[in-house]
């Protein structure tokens, strides 16, 4: 499993048009959601705002960001709910995720979309490689996601730099194969282990997490750690696909992909 392999195509094929979906779930964002939607790079050519019943004006201040958005009301509670509502109604041919609480820049969707376009069926972003990072993370959460990174590298025989980071762009074709049923935060955990599992091709890019910009976070550390536990110990355990024979092992080709080229760029930006 060597960091760095994957997928190759020629630059004519890799650059061929693909529409870009963003679904971006929230709850009362009403303060950081403008920010976020007229940060979104022109690359996005749908965006997808899912509301989680919001009690504030989210819906009002994303509309007047982005007019074009289209809303989805979500009536099941969490974060893993709202993204599954967002991906049902996505029609482009890559999906991307992100938060709405304005910690993660938009304007990094265009990294992502290279590493799709170089053949990977999931990129997901990593706060802990060179010329990544974050300033949100406590020092009790830090130690968690560690440990919890470090079971699911050793569980799913991976090299994975970041576990739970829920920065993701993938092709939608990929999605049924993921066959996703999470309703909390462990979606992210989900998305990546379900992705081993399914044999996909994925990939890991840098980036950068700041401090929301307005509010309180939603996530628990501890009720949604152990969510986490649980969802990365029943996907290792459970056959696949769901409902299927009981797989042997993992698939061989599976592995996580440090992309050095976006990682190099990113090093320099930070540096200018």
């Amino acid at each position: 499993m060597d960091v760095g392999a994957g997928p190759r195509m020629g630059i004519a094929e890799r650059r061929r048009p693909r529409a870009v979906s963003a679904v971006i779930p929230t709850l009362n964002e009403e303060r950081n959601i403008g920010w976020v939607l007229e940060r979104l790079p022109r690359c996005v050519d749908e965006v997808i705002v899912v509301d989680g019943r919001s009690s504030d004006d989210t819906l009002f201040a994303a509309l007047r960001a982005r007019p074009d958005a289209r809303i989805v009301w979500e009536t099941t509670p969490g974060k893993g709910a709202a993204l599954r509502a967002g991906f049902e109604a996505a029609t482009g041919e890559v999906v991307v995720m992100l938060d709405a609480d304005g910690s993660m820049d938009p304007r990094e969707i265009s990294r992502f979309l290279d590493a799709i376009d170089e053949g990977y069926d999931l990129v997901k972003g990593s706060r802990f490689l060179p010329g990544a990072g974050t300033t949100d993370i406590s020092r009790l959460r830090a130690v968690g996601n560690l440990a919890l990174l470090g079971l699911a590298n050793g569980l799913y025989g991976c090299r994975f730099s970041e576990l739970c980071y829920g920065f993701m762009a993938l092709r939608r074709s990929a999605l049924r194969r993921l066959h996703l049923s999470a309703d909390g935060f462990e979606i992210e955990t989900q998305i990546v282990t379900h992705a081993v599992r399914a044999g996909l091709q994925i990939a890991e890019v840098p980036s950068f997490e700041a401090d929301r910009r307005f509010g309180e976070s939603n996530l628990r550390t501890f009720r949604d750690g152990a969510r986490v536990l649980r969802e990365m110990l029943r996907a290792r355990v459970t056959s696949w696909p769901p409902g299927g024979e009981q797989a042997a092992g993992l698939p061989a080709h599976v592995h996580s992909a440090t992309l050095a080229t976006f990682g190099a760029v990113a090093a320099e930006q930070a540096t200018t």
